[in-house]
């Protein structure tokens, strides 16, 4: 076999194992999409479970906090504890955002809320592919996007207490832009992962975990941003 063939197949071998690695990130982000879902569907079924969460702010600010811990967590230690405690910690993050967001089926109309999802899922579906075959390098302009949304949660977290409408529309324009720019950076990025740092079986699958997590984020906040621009229409 001559040095040419020899580079084919290792390129070939390489492309399978990305492919695969690909599939199991958008199969994990899935899967928490439809456990977000669920939750939030059954909160919305059951008196008691929102006379517990919404019944007074202590409750709902505690699962807030604790999402916002998990999310750190994995994103530090998801590569290095074992294969069942990764899912198990991803699983359980999707489960406690569908608890939260289950007051999206009082805020907004059920039809607004599946022509967001689908139009989100169009948007999600464009950048994602375009992040994945796309030869451009978009670390430059992907460190841009994480910038702005830094400045964007920092802006967020101000206008709490200014409480301005115009602001606060402006900023959710903003983050829909920073957010479908984010998912075409953050899938090229989660595509470098399968090959990168010499990761072991289980770290490689740990791997996609992260990345589904990742590309489960954007979705979710480019959903809630566009739902509330549906709905001042």
């Amino acid at each position: 076999m001559d040095s040419n063939m020899m580079y084919q197949e290792v390129s070939k071998s390489s492309e399978e194992v990305t492919r695969n690695f690909i599939i199991k990130v958008y199969a994990w982000m899935t899967l928490a999409l439809i456990i977000t879902g669920v939750v939030g569907i059954s909160v919305v079924s059951s008196p008691v479970l929102l006379g517990l969460i919404f019944g007074n702010n202590i409750t709902f600010f505690a699962l807030i906090i604790a999402e916002v811990a998990l999310v750190i967590y994995l994103s530090r230690k998801a590569l290095s504890m074992s294969a069942g405690m990764a899912k198990f910690w991803f699983v359980v993050y999707a489960a406690l955002n569908g608890l939260t967001l289950s007051a999206i089926f009082f805020a907004y109309d059920l039809g607004t809320v599946g022509y967001t999802f689908l139009l989100t899922a169009a948007l999600f579906a464009v950048m994602s592919l375009y992040g994945y075959f796309t030869k451009t390098d978009l670390t430059t302009i992907g460190n841009l996007f994480v910038m702005g949304l830094f400045g964007l949660v920092i802006a967020t977290v101000f206008n709490m207490f200014y409480r301005s409408e115009g602001v606060s529309l402006a900023l959710t324009y903003l983050g829909v832009f920073i957010f479908i720019g984010l998912i075409g950076y953050d899938t090229q990025r989660i595509k470098g992962l399968s090959g990168a740092h010499n990761l072991t079986g289980t770290q490689n699958g740990n791997a996609s975990i992260l990345g589904a997590m990742i590309l489960y984020l954007d979705f979710i906040n480019l959903f809630i941003r566009l739902l509330r621009l549906m709905n001042r229409k």
